[in-house]
């Protein structure tokens, strides 16, 4: 038996003379969460579509559980779905409409039952189950589309962005809903998503789309510790990272922050250095300059704040208690630095990470 629930090999899709997916690979391990995030427009909801066969492909592999099922139809996938919208039968109670895609592979009415009482638990529903959707709430209708979804009992799922538009404490419950039931499963879940929060949320394993290809695949810490290029650290995390054209020149890179000493056996041209929010520094010291506040954001135990020099705009996140910072942010311009460690390196022309920052330390 296969270690990966889903494997897609070179996957390619184009319409007329664009091609949307172009040669994309990535792996989905047995009993992992997985997300692939990416920002729109870089092909996510046709890789959903080529997934489960909603789309043909003009070449490549979709390998479940050892078996390539590119040319299958939707039904003999055997991947579970879990759309965008909830899309339920409004006509139909909440068990009907959980039970619905098991009426429809025909089967036996002990496997329909034990199915919806399985889901129904795990996602909290069991006393909705005699409810039609017009008496349910958004987030009730939710959870009644993830449970039909999860209904067809399988190795892997395919989550297509069902938390996006709903308000924020909702989606907070639904995220950890959606945790403990893939935990309690033990099956491989494929979570679509352009909203890096939801990543930073859920994922074990995150998967960056851009561009039509997967380019970069690790664990979460790995790939917002060091992202492989610009478009993977873009592409997670919040706020974004600030993005910096830079020279290098001897080990050194120079910014209109300073200069920071780098690691990289790459000397191309021109670099750009990224550098997460949080690794920008509020004071004053040797290799400090100075910033024009622009904006506060209130995103509750910290704040965004946003800095303008010499016509370009940073950012950096204060937390609620660090008293001394927001004091000194009142004062609209102040000092920031960068910790040079949170430094990463891109050759500016391929994108591609070519080193990072070294400490002063």
């Amino acid at each position: 038996m296969s270690q990966f629930a889903l494997e897609v090999k070179g996957l390619t899709k184009s319409f007329g003379d664009k091609v949307v997916l172009d040669n994309l690979s990535f792996t989905a391990n047995v009993n992992d969460f997985s997300v692939i995030c990416g920002k729109p427009g870089n092909g996510k909801s046709v890789l959903v579509r080529t997934i489960m066969g909603l789309e043909t492909i003009d070449s490549g592999q979709l390998i479940v559980r050892g078996k390539d099922v590119a040319n299958a139809s939707p039904g003999d996938r055997n991947i579970g779905y879990v759309p965008q919208s909830f899309a339920l039968y409004p006509h139909y109670s909440v068990q009907e409409n959980i039970e619905y895609p098991l009426v429809l592979a025909k089967a036996a009415d002990n496997v329909r039952k034990e199915s919806v009482e399985r889901v129904a638990e795990l996602l909290r529903i069991k006393d909705l189950l005699g409810k039609k959707p017009e008496q349910l709430s958004g987030g009730q209708k939710q959870r009644v589309a993830i449970a039909r979804g999860l209904a067809k009992a399988t190795d892997v799922y395919v989550l297509d962005d069902p938390l996006v538009g709903l308000d924020f404490k909702l989606r907070e419950r639904l995220i950890d809903d959606l945790r403990k039931t893939q935990e309690e499963l033990k099956v491989s879940f494929v979570y679509m998503t352009s909203d890096p929060l939801e990543a930073l949320s859920l994922a074990k394993t995150v998967m960056i789309l851009a561009e039509g290809q997967i380019v970069q695949q690790d664990l979460l810490d790995v790939v917002y510790d060091k992202p492989s290029s610009i478009a993977s650290m873009n592409s997670i995390g919040f706020p974004e990272a600030n993005i910096l054209t830079a020279e290098l020149d001897a080990g050194t890179i120079k910014t209109i922050l300073g200069s920071i000493k780098v690691k990289t056996d790459k000397n191309p041209q021109k670099v750009v250095a990224g550098i997460r929010p949080e690794g920008l520094v509020i004071g004053k010291n040797a290799n400090s300059v100075n910033a024009k506040v622009s904006l506060m954001e209130n995103l509750g135990s910290e704040f965004a704040v946003y800095f303008n020099v010499n016509n370009t705009n940073l950012v950096t996140v204060v937390s609620r208690t660090d008293t001394e910072a927001l004091s000194k942010l009142q004062a609209k311009t102040v000092d920031i630095s960068i910790k040079p460690e949170a430094v990463v390196l891109f050759d500016a022309q391929t994108g591609n990470r070519i080193g990072e920052g070294v400490s002063h330390v």
